[in-house]
């Protein structure tokens, strides 16, 4: 029996879940095989984590997450003045759609709020390309200027103070290319697609597209006042996500090195832990999520390696896992599904 055309994307979606196991066993045996872990230090850790950091960093990330829906009613004003309590259950829903399927599932947000306030998806594109830009940016800045006046008595201060400096000098290339798209989008997007179309005319003309639309998103900031606005919820935003990545290693009371972590050490494995997010897989990421940061911890503080895991397990449920079940009830509430929202969203009409 020849398979149908609607059967396709379920057998897609099945290979894709064998590949994800297959992959996930081949990296535990491959650990176990060549990484010395003591799997009980790993669970004394977890248990003597204290409860009142961790429920702190909880309440801390749904404030950061109130702040997106903040941000974007923002972004939104010159289109239409909405509250940020009609926009904070697309964000609840759109991030538990990334935290289950995938970074891929980040473009559902767009098009649940376009859906719900009766607005053009392609609207809500430019608001999300103009928000990550925000993101990118306020993340940047903290990054920076922490790192570019780290105490002397840190470690590897020197690189510390290096590694500030150039991303101080980033930011500031990405603003002038803002700038530069602001004014001229469509001459930076023609120079672009000309530099790259030898490489392929196609991706040539999708980098085009996204840089128009990243366009679009600058010039949904109509004033001063709502640029400064948006900078500062971004900047707000960060700074606590940064403190739940803060309080989530101080919850180690027990480890020495994890219950006095500065602030400035822990802006480097926010950093690290965002590098390795950009290419999220569907549950698999969790756990390269988890050794990015461990590594992280263990190579730059000497934190033990099962300590460090288990710390990295704890950032993981902080900072993203525990919006699942907000999430799920928002969905239901709603009347909507992560699978509806996520297929939906990438339709050919939706990312024109």
């Amino acid at each position: 029996m020849t398979e149908s055309i609607a059967d396709r994307p379920r057998s897609k979606r099945y290979l894709l879940w064998i590949v994800v196991g297959v992959v996930a066993a081949a990296l535990l045996f491959w650990l176990h095989k060549r990484v010395s872990f003591d799997w009980h230090t790993l669970g004394q850790q977890l248990r003597s984590v204290s409860l009142e950091y961790v429920l702190g960093g909880v309440a801390v990330i749904y404030f950061a997450f109130w702040l997106r829906a903040v941000r974007w009613a923002i972004l939104l004003s010159p289109v239409r003045r909405v509250s940020s309590t009609q926009l904070i259950a697309s964000q609840l829903i759109g991030f538990t759609a990334v935290a289950l399927i995938g970074r891929i599932a980040d473009l559902s947000r767009p098009y649940l709020i376009a859906r719900k306030l009766k607005l053009p998806v392609a609207s809500q594109l430019a608001v999300y390309s103009i928000e990550r830009a925000f993101d990118l940016g306020a993340a940047a800045i903290l990054f920076s200027t922490t790192l570019a006046f780290a105490p002397h008595d840190l470690p590897h201060h020197a690189a510390y103070v290096h590694a500030g400096e150039l991303s101080l000098a980033a930011t500031a290339a990405i603003a002038i290319f803002a700038v530069a798209l602001r004014l001229a989008g469509e001459v930076v997007a023609r120079i672009i697609r000309t530099m790259l179309s030898p490489l392929s005319k196609d991706f040539a003309a999708k980098v085009s597209e996204r840089i128009l639309d990243f366009r679009e998103g600058l010039r949904t900031v109509s004033s001063l006042r709502e640029f400064f606005a948006a900078l500062a919820v971004s900047l707000l935003m960060w700074g606590g996500i940064a403190v739940c990545y803060l309080l989530s290693a101080r919850a180690f009371t027990a480890d020495s090195t994890l219950a006095h972590i500065s602030f400035t050490a822990i802006m480097l494995i926010m950093a690290t832990s965002m590098g390795g997010s950009l290419l999220q897989l569907p549950i698999l990421g969790w756990f390269t999520q988890i050794a990015i940061n461990a590594t992280a911890l263990h190579a730059f503080f000497n934190v033990p390696l099962e300590t460090a895991t288990a710390c990295s397990t704890v950032m993981l449920v902080v900072t993203m896992l525990v919006i699942i079940p907000a999430g799920l009830i928002a969905a239901k509430v709603e009347g909507t599904s992560l699978r509806d929202a996520v297929k939906e969203s990438k339709e050919p009409g939706l990312t024109a």
